[in-house]
């Protein structure tokens, strides 16, 4: 679950887990003193840009000066004085706000007008590269296949089915949905780009079908701020059934045929109750099965793969303890099933007379796989036990077997384990068979599979390999590929390099790289541009997955390189635990020693680094940025988490409380001080900065919108050089950025064309070189 996360949106990572699972989502989170230097003509700003190109502005367009109003800020002794706290507006209706946000969009617009060219034509290819009238793989469940369709042209997808011509046939690796003229008819479940129509942003956060399918539950956002709208349709006419649930999260279960299992939030959007909705009833009168009052904890819902149980799990950043709920009975209501005890964290699945429990512990911090009689939580038996070196991510369960996802050496893995039929003794696993992946590096992530099967599917990718969604016959050992992701535009994964380094942390502490180049485009004689990317909080793994888009970047000489430095969880439990509260400034530190080994290692020069993070990794961003600013050349810091000490004082915040297990509780002051000294707001002083693009969403609930405005204000009142300083706020999305694939596609075009500028590698055009 990462909904009380600062989460990166993908913009260098792919996302293949939303294609591979179909129907089942995961939801994640985040004025100057003085004149602003106007740009003289030999600097890389907006008068070099408009003499670049005739389409520009024939007058300069000013960078925003936001004005000063003192804040004033206390505690321990330490006063900090905030002169742009005004621009947070919690109802993002203030005029002034809105006002200088349209401006900073305005100069941005300006400064980039002689790139748009070079921005349309990396679009034209990136879109180029999309095969847009597609399916994806379909998963048969009962009597249906279940698929998404894309249309040429479309922004959306459609949620298609169709009938499975003899269910009465056992699954087989080897199945094929039948598509030809005697093919059942394809029938529409849900279209997208028709629901989208009257509104700027649109995403549907969760689709589940019922039991019976005869059914469907829907989670709508229309404004990117991630509070949604159940709907119930009927499967086959799309009529509307029972009344739409409002205020919701996008957790949403079905409890039977005839009801529903859903979360809401409080008023700092901590997902707290679990309410139990009956079909046809008002909202008004569904019963609330639990309420979490502690507001360091967060709920959590989702299904066991047998969908005989539904599990809420109430979670901190250290602790998770477990419900769950008969749905065959869900009348009855929740029951405990394991304890709350501070610094255990259990996740459980279901499977026959069995729950199955994934419990971390101080001492079992890479987790032990446990199980217990359902009529019995007390009497546990290990099954794997835990191993230092060997971190278990998740797990899967079938009618027979047991799918274990782990982590080992910075590498994932998975192992299928016949288990004892049913109604026999659970003992230790032993003799399971792993999957082999032939990249030296790659990104593996579970998807739904039929559990009464044998058949496990996976989708795997690397920053070379398409995303490919397999099934795994788990007696035989056979693989089959049933899907990967077409790229058009004469794409030949054998022409790209992937690698895997490992830098030095001045610790000593070894620092996984994944990197990618195309093989005749690159020197590597530290002249080439590179691109490196990080994250490193909440024990997020950012693997080597596959990107179309980015070959725009590799096909003109990028390298590109992953850093998984600590904070993040590629290493294991302590990977996280060394980049996290006290140990931040790891994260920061092991980020700037991947930076400098690819130096030394002639990968790249200063001249040439360019370097990208969101969200959290914004933060990253902006830490590195006032660390070492003579170590990079540009900078991409999307919707940055950059104000930590304010935002982590005030408990009103979205994520606030629920976050000081990650960040540390400000209140206290050992941490104060410590992150006072890494916050990058606190920390923007009087001294060159490379070429820096900042981007928000004012609907953002994760990060909210202030905090990278704030930034911005900040280093143009301080920073002593000419180079870019650009801000771009979408006004009408959240976190994730604007929902359409092909608007998604124009803003990768846009941050390319800013990296390419800031290195001055924007092609002249004919009518330019003869100026």
């Amino acid at each position: 679950m990462l909904r009380s996360v600062r989460q990166p949106p993908p913009l260098f990572t792919a996302l293949p887990v939303v294609i591979a699972t179909l129907f089942t989502t995961t939801t994640c989170w985040a004025p100057p003193v003085g004149k602003f230097k106007s740009p003289s003509p030999s600097s890389s700003s907006a008068m070099t840009v408009g003499s670049a190109n005739s389409g520009s502005p024939a007058s300069p367009v000013p960078a925003p000066v936001a004005k000063k109003v003192k804040h004033e800020m206390e505690m321990f002794g330490d006063v900090r004085i905030d002169n742009y706290y005004w621009l947070r507006d919690d109802s993002r209706s203030d005029p002034e706000v809105l006002s200088h946000l349209h401006q900073e969009n305005a100069y941005t617009d300006y400064v980039m007008a002689g790139t748009k060219q070079l921005e349309d034509q990396i679009f034209a290819e990136i879109r180029g590269r999309i095969k847009e009238d597609d399916i994806s793989a379909p998963i048969r469940r009962g009597p249906y296949y279940y698929y998404k369709r894309t249309l040429e042209g479309k922004e959306y997808a459609q949620y298609c089915r169709r009938l499975v011509p003899d269910d009465g046939i056992p699954p087989s690796v080897y199945d094929t949905m039948p598509t030809g003229p005697d093919a059942p008819p394809e029938h529409i479940i849900l279209d997208e780009n028709i629901k989208a129509q009257p509104h700027s942003y649109y995403s549907i956060g969760a689709f589940k079908v019922s039991p019976n399918n005869k059914l469907v539950a829907y989670a709508e956002d229309t404004k990117g701020d991630e509070i949604y709208t159940v709907y119930v349709i009927d499967a086959e006419s799309g009529a509307t059934v029972g009344k739409t649930l409002s205020g919701t999260t996008s957790y949403v279960e079905w409890a039977g045929d005839e009801a529903l299992v859903y979360i809401t939030m409080d008023e700092i959007l901590r997902p707290d109750k679990v309410w139990l909705h009956k079909l046809g009833t008002e909202q008004s009168s569904d019963t609330c099965l639990y309420q979490e009052k502690d507001d360091m904890f967060s709920l959590d819902l989702e299904a066991s793969e047998s969908k005989k149980f539904l599990f809420v799990a109430s979670e901190s950043k250290i602790t998770r303890f477990v419900f769950y709920l008969d749905t065959s009975k869900p009348e009855i209501g929740l029951t405990n099933l394991t304890p709350r005890v501070v610094g255990i964290d259990t996740s459980v699945s279901h499977r026959g007379n069995h729950f199955f429990i994934k419990r971390r512990s101080d001492e079992c911090f890479n987790s032990e796989l446990l199980a217990c009689p359902i009529d019995d939580a007390s009497a546990t038996t290990v099954i794997l036990p835990h191993r230092p070196s060997v971190k278990i991510q998740d797990i899967q369960l079938f009618t027979d077997h047991l799918v274990v996802h782990e982590r080992e050496g910075g590498l994932q893995k998975i192992t299928a384990y016949r288990l004892p039929e049913v109604g026999q003794p659970l003992e230790r696993l032993q003799g399971g068979r792993s999957v082999d992946f032939q990249d030296p590096v790659y990104s593996l992530d579970p998807a739904e599979s039929q559990f009464s099967s044998a058949i496990l599917r996976f989708s795997y990718s690397s920053l070379r390999t398409p995303l490919s969604v397999f099934d795994y016959d788990m007696n035989s050992g056979v693989s089959v590929l049933k899907k990967i992701e077409t790229v058009l535009g004469g794409f030949d994964a054998s022409e790209y390099v992937t690698e895997r380094q490992w830098a030095i942390a001045s610790d000593g502490t070894q620092i996984p790289l994944s990197i990618i180049y195309k093989k005749n485009s690159v020197k590597l004689d530290g002249s080439d541009p590179l691109l490196l990317y990080g994250y490193g909080s909440y024990e997020i793994c950012v693997d080597p997955s596959f990107k179309a888009s980015r070959l725009s970047l590799l096909d003109r000489g990028f390298i590109f390189v992953i850093a998984h430095i600590r904070g993040g969880g590629e290493m294991g439990r302590q990977w996280y635990e060394n980049g996290k509260l006290l140990h931040k400034k790891n994260t920061f530190t092991d980020f700037i020693a991947s930076a400098e080994f690819l130096i030394e290692k002639k990968y790249c020069t200063k001249e040439k680094l360019c370097i990208n993070g969101r969200s959290a990794g914004g933060l990253l961003m902006g830490a590195v940025l006032n660390m070492r600013p003579d170590l990079f050349k540009a900078v991409v810091a999307g919707v940055p988490f950059v104000d930590v000490l304010t935002t982590m004082l005030d408990p009103t915040i979205p994520l606030t409380t629920s976050e000081w297990e990650e960040w540390g509780d400000p209140r206290k002051e050992e941490f104060y001080f410590y992150m006072k000294s890494y916050s990058p707001v606190d920390n923007v002083k009087a001294q060159n900065y490379p070429a820096i693009l900042v981007t928000a969403g004012l609907n953002d609930p994760r990060v909210m919108y202030s905090e990278p405005a704030k930034f911005v204000a900040k280093l143009r009142e301080l920073k002593t050089n000419d180079n870019l300083l650009l801000f771009k706020c979408e006004l009408g999305a959240g976190h994730f950025s604007k929902s359409g694939r092909f608007e998604k596609l124009q803003e990768d075009a846009f941050t390319y064309a800013f990296l390419l500028k800031a290195l001055d590698m924007v092609p002249t055009t004919p009518a330019q070189s003869q100026l």
